[in-house]
């Protein structure tokens, strides 16, 4: 599967699980809600304290797997390499994505403020490998 095939599907199919890795190099692995952004990125919003987020600072290697509401049926992975973006630089691109999930807030103002109080970073990563290729 392509690259931009398996992003196509995410815009269409927000639900997935982030694989991180831990310090021992074991996997961590989150359920997300994740989107593209306007450069090809996969993103996901999450608290400053997480143990993806420390993690990803770490070491910045994740995978994500996407599937459908309906879980069982065409999913795809995405392999590739993340960057974090904190507050403040971070807030525009919280907006784009929450607007690329769920359209318009109806108090922005409000939305910032959550952002802030609860510490939200965007979590950026660079595709580098798509899947599945082939099933069963």
């Amino acid at each position: 599967m392509d690259i931009d095939r398996a992003l196509g599907f995410i815009r269409a199919n927000h639900r997935g699980i982030l694989l991180t890795h831990r310090s021992d190099g074991g996997p961590q692995m989150s359920p997300i809600v994740a989107g593209v952004d306007s450069e090809g990125h996969v993103v996901v919003s999450s608290r400053e304290t997480a143990y993806k987020v420390r993690n990803l600072r770490r070491d910045p290697r994740a995978s994500v797997c996407m599937f459908s509401d309906g879980f069982y049926g065409e999913w795809v992975q995405i392999d590739g390499v993340a960057g974090i973006i904190s507050l403040p630089e971070a807030m525009d691109a919280l907006v784009d994505y929450y607007r690329g999930l769920s359209g318009e807030h109806p108090d922005w103002d409000e939305y910032r403020a959550a952002m802030r109080e609860e510490r939200r970073v965007l979590i950026r990563i660079s595709p580098e490998r798509a899947g599945p290729t082939r099933f069963g």
